[in-house]
């Protein structure tokens, strides 16, 4: 059985996998060395079995850990209901990438407001001991306080969330009131989420990415440093091109959840109420802009991109009276054009009555697979790790080793463990890959193994036939010519 590919749900691997090889740009070792297949077998208990170094050679220096045969016998059963069930929660936060710093006395908020989304059915499971509701209680579980890290917490500088049900089932809270002050002399900081259960029992702290303080958006000519490059999409007939986005270009707007498409604007500059019709440059964060409906006659002014109470609806703008090629707008059509950032924490507590906090969420960004022979190792590239994590393969506990809050290592499990017929699959496994804290906290991620099978037969009954001497000589060829090089697998998303 040899190793597969470890990949993100959702996302295309770029290796291909298979039974025969894989296509990756390693350095061989040496070819003069005896062939070994890339399997990986049962672990014995001695140290000398052990992985040494990793994925990039950098030594293994730590404690390997695994849970007693009874403890995992226990979480077995826990983590197979959760995988079952998917009674997860989601926290997502989403924001601005900058914010606008705040002069003296006026208060500046941050545009667009920072939202959270709370999301999965795990938010709708009854509630276990110890979170009981009142009779007649409805709404959310949690509520929520949002500010800046490395605040006093005052009321001043946390706002209260109320959080309100969408109609996709999610709940939905945006902090409309919050700034930060020029007394604040950071250029970095990050946006801080408390959850609260009922009761005032603590969920956890979260925290958004990085948000970078600009003192106001600047009124020169934009130079491509000052600008992000677009984002790649394939929706409708409308293709995506490389580089930057310009005032002048013709661009469609996209909802990165449901895929629904605008058609196709051409963005201008707005200046003082007034869309701008004869700027060519690269647009730039906090920049005002407008969107104009193309095929309006020669020499119009055209109709624009407008929010009237909720409602999107065309602006038939009018020509300036002081200036040519200007077009006087409202105020609804002037839109404010800003990089966005967003985080994910997802986490399983049907497993666990703990009143531990759930944070913080250890987050998996790539997974480095690493070995042969007799051992094959995982890292886990990420952030939040610590040393109360295993890594478990589907329902399957791998022993564990903490190296850094951004790195851990595995030994992936053997196949056998997954069913006693491993030996004559003729068909790829893929397993998630999770992650559970030393209380019983399920995290899962969108991360996957795959066991991809090599060449075997499995034995017939007495008085069989056997099967043909060239059967699937081919590829047992090209997979021992490929396992005798001894090839390292890096796997990436």
């Amino acid at each position: 059985m040899k190793m597969g590919t470890a990949s993100q749900t959702g996302a295309p691997s770029v290796i291909k996998y298979g039974r025969l090889i894989w296509l990756d740009a390693c350095s061989p070792a040496d070819p003069s060395a005896p062939p070994g297949p890339l399997t990986h077998l049962s672990l014995p208990d001695s140290s000398e079995a052990r992985p040494q170094s990793g994925a990039d050679g950098r030594s293994l220096s730590g404690n390997w850990t695994r849970s007693s045969p009874e403890r995992a016998s226990v979480l077995r059963e826990g983590v197979r209901q959760c995988l079952q069930q998917q009674c997860e929660r989601t926290v997502r936060i989403l924001h601005a990438k900058v914010a606008q710093k705040s002069y003296g006395n006026e208060k500046r908020f941050f545009c667009p407001p920072p939202c959270v989304y709370l999301a999965g059915p795990g938010w709708r499971v009854k509630p276990v001991q110890g979170q009981a509701h009142q009779a007649g209680e409805t709404g959310p579980t949690v509520c929520g306080y949002m500010g800046l890290d490395g605040a006093s917490g005052s009321t001043a500088e946390t706002q209260k969330l109320n959080f309100e049900e969408q109609p996709d089932s999610r709940e939905f809270g945006c902090a409309k009131t919050l700034y930060i002050s020029d007394a604040d002399k950071r250029k970095h900081f990050r946006l801080v989420l408390r959850l609260v259960h009922r009761g005032g029992r603590e969920l956890g702290t979260f925290h958004s990415r990085l948000i970078k303080v600009i003192s106001k958006p600047s009124q020169k000519k934009q130079s491509l440093k000052n600008t992000d490059p677009d984002e790649h999409c394939s929706q409708g007939d409308f293709p995506p091109r490389e580089g930057y986005v310009r005032y002048g270009s013709l661009v469609q707007l996209v909802c990165t959840v449901t895929g629904i498409t605008l058609p196709p604007m051409i963005i201008r500059k707005v200046a003082k109420q007034c869309a701008l019709l004869d700027v060519d440059e690269p647009i730039s964060q906090l920049h005002k802009c407008a969107f104009q409906f193309p095929g309006d006659p020669p020499g119009g002014v055209g109709t624009y991109l407008c929010l009237a109470t909720d409602k999107v609806v065309q602006f038939q703008a009018s020509p300036c009276p002081k200036e040519a090629n200007r077009a006087l707008l409202n105020d609804s059509s002037c839109w404010t054009i800003i990089g966005t950032e967003s985080v994910e924490f997802s986490f399983n507590t049907s497993l666990v009555w703990t009143r531990e906090p759930v944070t913080p969420v250890p987050l998996i960004s790539t997974l480095e697979l690493s070995g042969g022979g007799d051992v094959a190792t995982l890292e886990l590239h990420g952030e939040n790790f610590h040393a109360g994590l295993k890594v478990w393969f589907g329902d399957v506990e791998a022993e564990t080793m903490y190296r850094s809050p951004r790195s851990l290592v595995c030994v992936v499990p053997d196949i056998a463990a997954f069913g006693s017929d491993w030996r004559w699959l003729r068909t790829p496994i893929t397993v998630p890959v999770s992650l559970v804290r030393a209380d019983g906290l399920f995290y899962p991620s969108a991360f996957s193994f795959t066991y991809t099978p090599e060449y075997s037969t499995r034995p017939g009954p007495p008085g069989a036939p056997e099967p043909a001497a060239d059967a699937d000589a081919l590829l047992e060829s090209i997979h021992h010519e490929f396992t005798r090089t001894n090839f390292h697998l890096f796997i990436q998303t």
